[in-house]
């Protein structure tokens, strides 16, 4: 009786290993599904047009470009926007943002892609901004 004892140990010592190591293994790969899903994944891609109101380049430990886009739905005759709201974004391309810093007060069109959450060397928001273009005939 004695001797299978050790044998016993030796195991039930094995099997907690490597319900261990499956555990572990479950909860990097659980780990690095949710971080691409929160932080990689684009949610939603899509455009936006409006007044481009304010484009700066801003933060204390991460410098990322932020502006903001007039959004109107109802113009008067004097082309101002009656019935508006504010869409905040965010720019990494460093082309993008200087074709921005010269298109600020006019009509344009972004192009955006939109993440779950927001890495603080991507910017503020969640949508990211990959183009812009000035819209004509407004």
């Amino acid at each position: 009786m004695m001797e299978n004892q050790p044998q016993k140990d030796k195991t039930s010592k094995s099997s907690f290993k490597r319900f261990v190591l499956i555990l572990t293994l479950v909860s990097i790969f659980g780990f690095s599904v949710f971080i691409y899903w929160k932080y990689f994944f684009t949610y939603s891609e899509g455009n936006r047009t409006g007044i481009l109101q304010k484009f700066s380049y801003k933060g204390t430990v991460f410098k990322t470009y932020e502006g903001e886009l007039i959004l109107s739905s109802i113009r008067s005759t004097g082309n101002v926007a009656l019935a508006s709201e504010k869409f905040f974004f965010s720019v990494k391309d460093k082309s993008v943002a200087t074709k921005m810093e010269n298109l600020q007060g006019q009509i344009v069109s972004l192009r955006y892609k939109m993440k779950n959450g927001v890495l603080p060397w991507r910017g503020d928001t969640p949508y990211i901004i990959d183009s812009v273009r000035l819209e004509k005939g407004y």
